[in-house]
């Protein structure tokens, strides 16, 4: 089958996604050793929150195969390809299932960065959001980033790690080096086009980047006493 090259992943898109990875590994590593290491783990909070924002919206602005509308697909679209009847063009950029995990470790992700910026373990750690709200949100918060919160993040991880293995070892289908590179190999006579990667939307995302930063500063000065 002839293949060509295809500019699927814009630069903001991958630099996103293994800033995200780091990001996630210092704050599991810092909140498993405690200690003085939480101060770390508050600012990898706020680089996450902020990280989280820009995906948000460049799920929206962002390079073609980078927005929620072109990989967000109906149920239709997940069973055609669990069924693996899925059309050339759905399997460009994420699958439809891979899709939604997107959108699934995005939410967990939130939700445990937030719960983070109200948690206080009446220790050595409390976020920046705990005179903002009650007690009881308080409670609840911590409860959930240190128990449920954790536990789907670490699941989900390692799903993706084993997602990975699955598609480049037994389908022998290469996800990783696109997301390094930009370009998938796609059947040629597939019909779509490249995602746009130019100087003009890199300085987009460099602006939409700069106004998530700003805000999480601002957000963050608004709730210290």
């Amino acid at each position: 089958m002839t293949t060509r090259n295809l500019r699927v992943w814009d630069l903001p898109t991958r630099l996103f996604h293994w800033s995200l990875a780091l990001c996630v590994v210092g704050l599991v590593v810092t909140a498993k050793v405690g200690g003085n290491a939480m101060a770390w783990h508050l600012w990898l909070g706020l680089l996450m929150l902020t990280l989280l924002a820009f995906r948000l919206v460049w799920g929206v602005v962002g390079g073609s195969w980078s927005r929620f509308a072109h990989f967000t697909r109906g149920p239709s679209a997940v069973l055609n390809y669990l069924r693996g009847r899925s059309p050339a063009a759905h399997l460009v950029g994420h699958s439809p299932l891979a899709g939604w995990a997107v959108c699934a470790m995005l939410t967990i992700l939130t939700a445990q960065t937030i719960t983070g910026l109200m948690s206080d373990d009446e220790i050595a750690f409390f976020g920046p959001l705990v005179s903002k709200v009650s007690g009881d949100t308080v409670a609840l918060a911590t409860w959930w980033h240190g128990e449920w919160g954790q536990y789907l993040v670490l699941g989900f991880v390692v799903a993706h790690l084993v997602a990975i293995a699955y598609y480049s070892w037994v389908r022998h289908q290469g996800i990783v080096r696109p997301m390094f590179s930009g370009d998938q190999s796609v059947p040629a006579d597939v019909a779509v086009g490249p995602a746009r990667d130019d100087v003009g939307l890199r300085m987009r995302a460099a602006i939409v980047l700069a106004t998530c930063a700003v805000g999480t500063w601002a957000l963050v000065s608004w709730a210290t006493p």
